[in-house]
């Protein structure tokens, strides 16, 4: 059974939250976070992000950058800009994109449900981005970001959750992106620790490194602390609870460097023994098993027959594993999609018009249009213990960092 408790968060105060949620650390690079902050001393980007007030020459993993992040988030406190809870308490949150919201429940979690499989996991982390955040939470002292967690909702919790936002949200502003972000404070968390306490298992949708980083920062801390028990903050995540049904994934779409030493030409007639492959001005794959394909200024389909992949496999049948099989590895001679340089990836929003600005503007030489994953199958994958492609997920909208802090001390 899922574990759950209230913390005592670390919050903006109501009219500062605007100026102060910022977009997740890892959605960002360096230079882009430094425009998003520029003229704004509270944005939270400067806790997540902090080398973005250090000299440009200054290396992302330099001690400096987590001294200074902890220099930052110290003076968001000290300037009252944010203001620790008195007693634990848990949150709704709501986001609303393009007229669809999004309701989860911000918490936290017991990390050793990690290490049981209770809090399942579908994707492998890279040990350099562990250590950063690893070292970013010791420093800081505190998880700044939620883990965004799929689960299958009892039915009782949507008559719970309908009763609190009828009241003032804590919280209540419009992003630059055009998501709107509502707060608000749970008065009595015992109805919702027991309606949880029935559900099995949750699912991590985004920020596997974050998780990994927390419960690594948590060995470290329960080491160091003879008395440890179980119970001190570190041994706790913290999360923000979706009922599956809310979530929507969008496709990560490829792109590869180059042709492999072939032709333009000679690629077509490689796809074409693929699958029925033709011209289309629709590049978007309108159902599994199609996928757009840009190449020398035209967009193609490409109709992969079902015989070619078991749709029984989690895995194997999914659209970015298919296209990875079947062309990207012996055509392009993209063997590891993790570590080979010539693939790249266009996700979120960003859609094959994306995928043709970089081709022309010579970034690419081809690009591939995929449908998107779906919901049930990052669960099935997950209840299996398997290990799904990287890049085959991106969630929208992104939850805010800098709205809640969780405080280890």
């Amino acid at each position: 059974m899922v574990r759950i408790r209230p913390f005592a968060a670390v919050r903006p105060l109501p009219n500062k939250a605007a100026e102060v949620a910022s977009v997740p650390y890892d959605v960002v690079t360096t230079d882009e976070a430094r425009r998003l902050a520029e003229g704004n001393p509270h944005s939270f980007l400067r806790v997540v992000r902090s080398e973005i007030d250090l000299p440009p020459a200054t290396g992302p993993h330099d001690p400096a950058v987590y001294a200074r992040a902890k220099e930052n988030l110290d003076r968001l406190l000290a300037d009252g800009i944010l203001v620790r809870e008195d007693e634990p308490k848990l949150y709704l949150y709501r986001q609303v994109m393009n007229h669809r919201a999004r309701i989860g429940l911000v918490c936290c979690c017991h990390l050793d449900d990690y290490a049981n499989d209770v809090i399942k996991k579908h994707e492998r982390t890279r040990p350099d981005k562990e250590d950063d955040r690893t070292r970013h939470i010791l420093t800081v002292g505190a998880q700044t970001g939620p883990v965004l967690m799929a689960y299958r909702d009892p039915p009782q919790f949507d008559s719970l959750v309908e009763r609190e936002v009828n009241a003032r949200p804590l919280f209540h502003f419009n992003a630059p992106d055009g998501v709107t972000h509502s707060v608000w404070t749970i008065e009595d968390p015992r109805p919702y620790v027991e309606c949880l306490a029935g559900v099995d298992a949750v699912y991590i949708a985004d920020g596997h490194h974050r998780v990994a980083s927390a419960a690594r920062a948590a060995a470290q801390m329960r080491a160091a602390d003879p008395g440890h028990r179980g119970d001190a903050e570190y041994n706790w995540l913290l999360a923000v609870l979706v009922p599956v049904g809310q979530l929507s994934i969008l496709p990560y779409h490829r792109l590869v460097a180059d042709l492999n030493g072939h032709s333009p030409r000679q690629v077509l007639k490689r796809l074409a023994e693929v699958g029925a492959l033709t011209e289309t001005d629709q590049p978007q794959p309108e159902r599994p098993g199609v996928v757009g394909v840009y190449l020398k200024g035209r967009w193609h389909r490409l109709e992969i027959a079902p015989a070619s992949v078991d749709q029984d496999d989690p895995i194997e049948s999914l659209e970015v594993a298919r296209l990875q099989r079947l062309v990207l590895e012996p055509i392009f001679g993209i063997g590891d999609p993790r570590t080979d340089a010539r693939l790249d990836f266009v996700g979120g929003s960003q859609g094959p018009e994306e995928i043709e600005r970089r081709v022309k503007a010579g970034a690419a030489a081809c690009g591939f249009a995929v449908y998107p994953t779906t919901v049930e199958q990052l669960l099935a994958a997950a209840d299996a213990r398997r290990v799904m492609p990287p890049k085959s997920t991106w969630f929208e909208p992104k939850l805010r960092s800098g709205l809640f802090v969780h405080d280890l001390d």
